[in-house]
């Protein structure tokens, strides 16, 4: 449905039917507005630079462009607008992290129920990780060292599981400016600009 101040979404998925659910459901809701469509990667490359979204639901197996490669170009294009969440069936190792390398900023599966759908292109959309259980663990088997902190790594950590700054801040006992201290030099060790993204990074480092 949409609004001022709506969440622009693309949908790419092959299958018409899946596209018109997905499309169905996300536009009826309140802050959301589905601006666009695309059957295969190459096509959603196309589409999403002509409609601009926030978000971009993105299946990953799909004749005439896989997701990957599309999620790959569009963020040579730009590195953290749209928002990627891939939304597949596919949940091998191999997957997960094809497209986190790419460059997705999230990962949920076809059986997800309606509301959780919902709420994932929202915090996709606000910044914040979205990852299932089945993800998670295809990203911790990646080990790499990082120059970050014990407690850089530890802010990291409660920032993936969630919590607002506010929230880190009570759980370690230190103020908010501190852990906004701490957030930048994590993005800046990282090579990233934002907390998603950040996240991102370390679960592919392994570190959360």
């Amino acid at each position: 449905m949409s609004g001022a101040g709506a969440v622009r979404v693309v949908v790419v998925d092959d299958h018409p039917v899946v596209r018109d659910g997905l499309t169905g459901i996300l536009g009826t809701e309140e802050g959301i507005e589905v601006v666009g469509e695309a059957s295969n990667g190459r096509e959603a490359v196309s589409v999403v630079r002509a409609g601009d979204p926030d978000v971009v639901l993105m299946d990953l197996r799909m004749p005439g462009g896989d997701g990957v490669e599309a999620i790959a170009e569009l963020r040579r294009a730009h590195a953290t607008r749209p928002r990627i969440l891939v939304l597949t069936t596919y949940d091998t190792d191999r997957d997960v992290r094809r497209a986190m390398t790419a460059g997705a900023d999230g990962f949920l599966l076809k059986d997800a129920r309606r509301a959780e759908l919902v709420r994932a292109v929202h915090d996709v959309a606000a910044g914040r990780p979205v990852l299932t259980a089945v993800a998670l663990a295809a990203l911790a088997g990646r080990r790499y060292e990082a120059e970050l902190t014990d407690r850089e790594v530890h802010v990291l950590r409660l920032v993936s599981e969630g919590l607002t700054n506010g929230a880190v801040a009570r759980h370690l006992g230190i103020g908010e400016a501190t852990v906004k201290t701490h957030l930048l030099h994590v993005y800046r060790k990282l090579g990233v600009g934002d907390r998603a993204a950040a996240v991102r990074v370390g679960w592919e480092r392994g570190l959360v």
